[in-house]
Order: C-alpha cells, then sequence, then structure tokens
C-alpha cells in the first residue's frame, strides 16, 4: 500500500527563466500564468525543455529547480528503498520512537493487502501482542516494553512523511523503478506520470 496526498509542484516560471540564461534568451520566454493562477508553459520554452531534458543531466539543470513536495504514505519496506535517493531528497517523517504508542495498534496501520490468509493471521498475532506492550507502557513507563514495540514492529508498519524533491529526481526513480517487483513502485510512477509536464521533462527517455 501506498499513498501520495497534497502533492505541490512550484518553482516553474524561475526554473524556465534560468533555462534561458546560458543564451541570455530571456526574450523568447512565452510561459505564463493563466486566470486560474496555473503556470503554463509556452511552446518555445516547452521546445527548448524538452529539447535540454533530452541532452542529458548536463544540458537539463533546470529540471533541479522544479521542485515537488508531498506527503507519502508507506510501508517500511518501501521506505528503506527510498531512502536510497537521498541526494536531492528531503524528507520529515512521523516519528515511530517518540508516537509508537500514541494510539491503539490495529491492522489499517500496516500494509497488509497482498498477504495471505496465514500471513494475515501471523499479523494479527503481532498486532495483538504490540497493543498488549503498549498499553503495559502506558501504565508502567518501563524502557523494556517500548524495545519490545520498537524492535518487534513488522516492517510492513506504514508511516507518513512529507518528502520534497525536484524533477531530475524523479527522472532517476522513474527509469529505475518502473519495472519493479513491489507495486508501490507502480503506484508511485505513475503519480509521478500525474506531475505538470511530467511527459515532456521527466520520461524524456521514451
Amino acid at each position: 500500500m501506498i499513498l501520495l496526498e497534497r502533492t505541490s509542484v512550484m518553482n516553474f516560471d524561475n526554473a524556465l527563466r534560468g533555462m534561458r540564461n546560458p543564451l541570455n534568451s530571456w526574450a523568447k520566454g512565452d510561459s505564463f500564468e493563466d486566470e486560474n493562477g496555473d503556470f503554463i508553459v509556452g511552446e518555445n520554452d516547452l521546445s527548448l525543455g524538452v529539447k535540454l531534458a533530452r541532452s542529458g543531466s548536463d544540458h537539463r539543470k533546470f529540471l533541479r529547480q522544479i521542485f515537488v513536495s508531498v506527503d507519502i504514505t508507506a510501508p517500511l519496506y518501501w521506505w528503506k528503498e527510498f531512502d536510497t535517493y537521498k541526494v536531492g531528497t528531503v524528507a520529515n517523517s512521523t516519528s515511530t520512537m517518540h508516537k509508537i504508542h500514541a494510539r491503539p495498534f490495529t491492522r489499517d496501520d500496516f500494509s497488509c493487502d497482498r498477504m495471505t490468509d496465514d500471513a494475515l493471521s501471523c499479523l494479527d498475532v503481532t498486532i495483538a501482542f504490540l497493543e498488549k506492550r503498549r498499553l503495559a507502557y502506558l501504565e508502567t513507563k518501563e524502557r523494556a516494553l517500548w524495545d519490545d514495540m520498537i524492535q518487534l514492529l513488522p516492517s510492513s508498519y506504514n508511516q507518513m512523511r512529507t518528502v520534497t524533491m525536484n524533477y531530475e529526481n524523479l527522472v532517476s526513480m522513474y527509469y529505475a523503478r518502473r519495472n519493479h517487483k513491489l507495486p508501490e513502485w507502480h503506484t508511485f510512477c505513475d503519480w509521478i506520470l500525474s506531475l505538470p509536464y511530467a511527459e515532456s521533462f521527466i520520461t524524456v527517455k521514451d
């Protein structure tokens, strides 16, 4: 399971203006903001942007200045793979260290949508044990009970992070993960394709 919410895409105007700095071709810029406040990439800017995007990372530096912020809720096993992409990304997560005991454990806290019935039964046993430890910890504040929760927590436990990336990061992620075994990556790549001008600036190798 993966959920991507509250997506914001920022700084198109500055990125495209800067794209024209090397040849001082600002006068050819034709992008604008429409009456709804949406940023529209003009035909001239789109043509140059596509050309630069297809010319490799040295030429498409403007993509590093188009920023994306999104709230992602995903299991720890997916975050372990996402953490490969440290350069140019920033994430602020909900804290298992501080808040793991704050509310009851339920199945909704875990990505278990593809589990067999036997695996679900095993998960339910684990959830029940974690909940007993949580209640005991709330009563006693005994450190060993908290350690039990942290160290027993399955990798299917869902965590929400607010992530900031740029379009260049997303080029790398898309081509590295679009055919990945985990369905969560397919959902993530579909989200990438939904971003403004993704087919022009992100899926540059297709």
